[in-house]
């Protein structure tokens, strides 16, 4: 089994990954952990700044590493925002049966009652470099093309809309 989890920046995803992690004992796949070792050992030209390159450039490994790992019938949570829409297209039925797919984003209302939460809690489970960069306009852009893309792809997006610990709480415990 895979869980696949991509989404906004900000919105849940390592945590969650930390939690089915503890609950199922499955590894998991940070996809910024693989960008940043391809980066700092000089395997690529781009930078963290370069998201969509960064996409493709990406996806290909994780795809097939996703593959390895179903063919081998072993268990794997793989969480990042580099995941295209279009993400299944790579996959047929027999692998796509042992993915279960997680896409999470804020509501704009929910980014403008809690920004600075969720601001103060972007370190919880990863040190950020580059610590409380974001302003609530890119929040709001970033989720909304999450919304957009993967909704738009017929996927399922987790909306966070009121309680964040209600969210990836309940969004953990159906997995599996």
């Amino acid at each position: 089994m895979v869980i696949l989890i991509t989404g906004s920046s900000h919105t849940g995803k390592t945590l969650m990954a930390q939690k089915l992690l503890e609950k199922y004992k499955y590894p998991y796949l940070s996809i910024d952990h693989l960008k940043m070792g391809l980066i700092r050992s000089g395997n690529t030209d781009l930078t963290p700044e370069d998201d969509d390159q960064l996409t493709n450039y990406l996806w290909p490994i994780v795809w097939e590493m996703i593959k390895t790992v179903i063919e081998n019938e072993q268990n794997l949570i793989v969480e990042g925002c580099y995941v295209p829409a279009d993400w299944c297209r790579d996959f047929d039925d027999r692998y796509l049966s042992s993915i279960q797919f997680i896409c999470l984003a804020m509501t704009e209302s929910y980014i403008d009652r809690h920004f600075e939460t969720i601001i103060g809690k972007e370190s919880v489970i990863e040190s950020r470099m580059n610590a409380a960069d974001c302003t609530a306009e890119e929040l709001k852009q970033c989720n909304r093309w999450f919304i957009d893309a993967f909704g738009g792809a017929g996927e399922n997006v987790v909306l966070i809309e009121a309680d964040f610990e209600q969210v990836i709480e309940t969004v953990s415990s159906v997995i599996v």
